[in-house]
């Protein structure tokens, strides 16, 4: 899902922000070693921070059925998870990387939720919205100047984007296969009796925990 992400991104920002201008995107960390060896316009989009929504989680699961109403497999719901980003523009002048960050920042605003075709893979088969954010105030445990100090290097402009992305879980089988004969009821008498009554097969959905309404106890014959 993190990669999907990132293509859509990149997306993004080529067809919204850059329109065409010369300037690389890359997903590298801002470090300062990698700032010096910058020598063409460039976007760095960083992913620094991954967690779990958890207000956007829900409880339950998705049965999936064959034709006759029998249980083959069971899904758990997407769990969504939020994807931080630290966007900054590289040139030769300042002045030149404030035009690229006021433009993503105005191609950032214009979606509040990610356009359908610059999703793939699983974000683009399940259907939901992924969101997007951006400027948002970081919250108080977390502050863009400790990003930049943890990579070492100089604080810069930059945009704090956050991506909430769905991801799906596998399906799991259910392997028990569905009764396919009548259920055996024994029935007891007095000591040493026994007889047998077969209950048709229950159909799809059904339980066969409660016995016949007519299994009574067998008497003994005068």
């Amino acid at each position: 899902m993190i990669h999907e992400v990132d293509e859509a991104l990149e997306a993004l920002v080529k067809r919204e922000a850059l329109d065409g201008a010369g300037a690389e995107v890359v997903f590298d960390a801002p470090t300062k070693d990698w700032a010096s060896r910058r020598n063409s316009p460039t976007v760095d989009v960083y992913l620094y921070d991954v967690r779990e929504d958890p207000h956007r989680r829900h409880v339950g699961s998705y049965n999936e059925r064959d034709e006759e109403g029998v249980l083959r497999s069971r899904t758990d719901p997407p769990r969504y998870f939020r994807l931080s980003y630290l966007v900054t523009a590289w040139t030769q002048r300042p002045e030149d990387e404030h035009r690229l960050l006021s433009a993503m920042l105005a191609a950032f605003l214009r979606h509040k939720v990610f356009p359908s075709d610059v999703l793939s893979g699983t974000l683009g088969e399940l259907g939901m919205p992924v969101l997007l954010e951006v400027a948002k105030p970081p919250p108080e445990n977390r502050q863009i100047s400790e990003v930049w100090s943890a990579l070492g290097g100089e604080l810069k402009a930059s945009l704090d984007v956050m991506v909430t992305a769905p991801m799906s879980s596998a399906k799991v089988a259910v392997t028990a296969p569905p009764a396919s004969g009548g259920t055996v009821v024994r029935v007891f008498g007095e000591p040493g009796q026994e007889s047998e009554r077969h209950a048709p097969a229950p159909t799809a959905g059904a339980t066969a925990d409660a016995a016949p309404a007519d299994a009574t106890p067998a008497k003994k014959r005068a």
